[in-house]
């Protein structure tokens, strides 16, 4: 399995230094994981993260991998925050898309905000042939009650990566049954583990996957995975049809 967001690198608020680093690594191929994007917080506020500084720390950390002869590969990548400087970030060369391909690259909004400039970011973003990736939408407090929102951005262009522990629960009921029904909606095309350590935040895809597997069927979790080995290779995503969204929450729990 590859793993597209986690905070595996000793950076930000995942693991404080490389020994927890590689005790996640285990925890992530006891999950099944064969290949890893590092995607460390850029510019959420209390991070700042530049390309340069995620590259490097990503070939230190493939280099133990070689050298302890592990099946389990690091990849380049990083979860920026949206902010009103963006494309100034990416002309002096701060950005780092997944994989350093130039192609695909996680957006993370504001957990209680969504900024009214993310429409224009998102068009301008595709516009240089980036596509953006939203992460976690399921946790932002204002997309849980506006789901068109997400219709709307899908809509766009943009495309949208779940967490593994929305789906097991472990972020509550109510976020459990929302991802549930943007799965339903066709709103979903990555899943991903957002792991930070091996205790709350773990990596827990495998079982997030036999959730989606039980609920949606086998050839739903197939689509999700073949989506990550696209991103992999910098290759065209699988999408399907979204299934237009009501206006307000109650109308799409139902």
């Amino acid at each position: 399995m590859i793993d597209i967001h986690n905070h595996i690198l000793p950076i930000d608020d995942g693991p404080t230094d490389f020994f927890q680093s590689r005790e996640m690594l285990h925890n992530a191929m006891n999950n099944g994981i064969t290949h890893v994007f590092a995607t460390p917080h850029h510019k959420n506020g209390r991070f700042l993260n530049p390309k340069s500084d995620i590259l490097l720390k990503v070939q230190e950390l493939n280099a133990y991998l070689v050298g302890e002869k592990l099946p389990i590969h690091i990849h380049p990548g990083q979860e920026v925050r949206i902010h009103h400087d963006i494309f100034s970030s990416i002309d002096k060369g701060e950005i780092l898309t997944l994989n350093d391909g130039g192609k695909y690259l996680l957006l993370e909004l504001p957990s209680n905000d969504f900024p009214h400039n993310t429409h224009e970011i998102i068009y301008e973003l595709l516009l240089q042939r980036i596509v953006p990736i939203i992460v976690h939408p399921e946790r932002n407090s204002i997309l849980l009650h506006r789901p068109e929102l997400i219709f709307e951005l899908v809509q766009e262009g943009a495309l949208i990566q779940i967490t593994a522990g929305s789906i097991t629960g472990s972020f509550g009921k109510k976020i459990r049954i929302y991802t549930e029904k943007l799965l339903k909606h066709q709103l979903v095309h990555f899943v991903a583990s957002d792991a930070h350590n091996c205790t709350k935040r773990r990596f827990l895809l495998n079982e997030a996957y036999k959730i989606i597997t039980k609920t949606f069927g086998l050839q739903r979790t197939l689509t999700l995975q073949t989506n990550t080995e696209a991103l992999l290779h910098g290759k065209p995503i699988l999408t399907a049809h979204p299934v237009p969204i009501k206006r307000g929450i109650k109308s799409f729990m139902k």
